[in-house]
């Protein structure tokens, strides 16, 4: 039987030492990581919410919720038009959806962290030694090879990494969440906004028209020596009164005009052809699914962002509490070296090394332990703005739905109030042309009327508006609890 060569008796050697040390790097890699393990708070919140917006035309329904386009429940077209717009093309959102694609990048890089580095080198040297101390020859050295090194991540520090970056990119969705949500409630307050503004302007204009039908009687009841010039000069200035309100509403529209144009990525007055024409305040929904308080926590994206922050921060302290530990590293390299190029791929030419390291901080003047109380107090404040979050959303949904209950009272008395002096301006400008009362009442029931029509629209405008921070508060706008998988693409 021939013998084998000295050096694949050299390589079974080595080969045999290499094993062992790979063995013991994966059964220690498995242990577990320290630090905490994360444990999803569960937040005391009652079974049914305390205000349910009793006597408000808005029916309030303990169903499922699914109000992902919730402003297409209001039957505008328009509006829903400008919503995807905006949802679309919105600064706002491309910033959110940026911050995204970072997160998913960082929690690439974290996860690459946990795998070997493999690298290649290739050389040439020429070296010419001295006449005087040497040979004063010249050598050649040719090398090439590869180098290979892992860290076997004994105590969990890089898992505890990943694991935070894995949170902060499913953070980063929620938030992408949210920015989507407000952007679609500003897009449709504004609007509302808007609508409110031409409603109110369309009021102011049919009241000036009727107050110049009211001066021209005046004057020509002056004329006729029935009345003084008194009343011609106090229809006069009512009428200027109604006219000097227009302006300011003419302001309010283009200021919300504006905005839309702003919210939708676009310039300033882009939106003025579209937004022109007058049309009413879109009307709300009859029904609204409000489902029970754990349903708007599960929906909400900003308390699905501090939760996924909280777990971030939990796993932080596992990873600065690996510092603690030793460090188990190993590294290698295989590659050729010969005098000539002709010899480097000669199986005499072949290198390799293998090397297992061992590191422990001995002192540090405490940089470790101070590093892992800062973990722990951002923790500790993650979970504080948790729980603030939570408080905040039932308050803000506990807030609209009663408001929706006042404003539907308030908007009642408003339409009795507004009928009743519609009428009431009718009887005295019919009772003023036949002598039977005085100017004053005149112009008292015409202010009344423009001022309780104006409230009317503003009151009818805050419905729709309050409906539309509910289905904010509740979570609407977010199609689903996105959440970043293994792979870090969202789910």
């Amino acid at each position: 039987m021939r013998e084998a060569p000295a050096s694949s008796a050299r390589s079974r050697e080595q080969g045999g030492r290499i094993g062992p040390l790979f063995l013991v790097a994966l059964v220690l890699g498995g242990c577990a990581a320290v630090g905490p393990d994360y444990k999803a708070p569960e937040p005391g919140v009652p079974a049914a919410w305390q205000r349910s917006a009793a006597g408000s035309s808005v029916g309030m329904d303990s169903g499922i919720l699914d109000h992902s386009h919730w402003w297409a429940n209001f039957d505008d077209p328009l509006l829903a038009d400008l919503v995807e717009q905006a949802l679309a093309g919105s600064p706002d959102v491309k910033a959110a959806l940026a911050r995204l694609r970072e997160a998913r990048a960082r929690r690439g890089v974290a996860a690459a962290e946990r795998f070997p580095t493999l690298g290649a080198s290739a050389s040439i040297r020429r070296s010419t030694s001295s006449g005087e101390s040497g040979s004063g020859q010249t050598r050649d050295l040719y090398a090439a090879g590869f180098d290979a090194g892992w860290e076997t991540d004994l105590f969990g520090g890089r898992r505890r990494a990943l694991e935070a970056a894995q949170a902060d990119l499913a953070a980063a969705a929620a938030e992408l969440g949210d920015v989507r949500i407000t952007l679609a409630a500003e897009v449709a307050l504004n609007y509302v906004e808007l609508r409110d503004y031409q409603t109110r302007l369309d009021i102011a204009r049919r009241n000036l028209a009727s107050q110049e039908e009211t001066l021209d009687l005046t004057r020509w009841r002056a004329l006729a020596g029935l009345t003084t010039a008194l009343d011609v000069e106090q229809a006069r200035s009512s009428l200027e009164q109604t006219r000097a309100q227009m302006p300011g509403l003419r302001t309010g529209a283009v200021a919300a005009q504006n905005r839309l144009a702003v919210l939708l990525g676009r310039n300033p007055g882009d939106l003025d052809g579209q937004l022109a024409a007058v049309r009413p305040i879109p009307s709300p929904p009859r029904t609204i699914a409000v489902g029970i308080p754990a349903d708007a926590l599960r929906r909400r994206p900003d308390i699905r962002a501090a939760e996924r922050n909280l777990a971030a921060a939990t796993a932080r302290i596992g990873e600065a509490e690996a510092d603690r530990y030793p460090d188990f590293s190993l590294s290698g390299t295989l590659g050729l070296e010969s005098l000539a190029l002709d010899s480097l791929f000669g199986g005499g030419a072949v290198t390799r090394s293998l090397a297992a390291s061992l590191a422990a901080t001995l002192f540090d003047g405490g940089r470790i332990r101070r590093n892992i109380e800062i973990r722990t107090a951002l923790q500790e404040q993650a979970l504080a703005s948790y729980e603030t979050t939570v408080l905040n959303a039932l308050e803000e949904v506990e807030n609209i739905l009663a408001g929706l209950a006042n404003r539907q009272a308030e908007r009642d008395a408003l339409r009795v109030a507004t009928g009743s002096a519609r009428s009431a301006a009718a009887l005295a400008q019919a009772q003023y042309s036949s002598g039977l009362v005085d100017f004053q009442t005149v112009l008292d029931t015409q202010r009344s009327v423009l001022s309780l029509e104006s409230q009317l629209s503003s009151a009818e405008s805050e419905i729709v508006s309050e409906v539309i921070r509910l289905y904010k508060a509740l979570g609407g706008g977010w199609a689903g609890a996105a959440e970043a998988g293994p792979d870090g693409r969202l789910e």
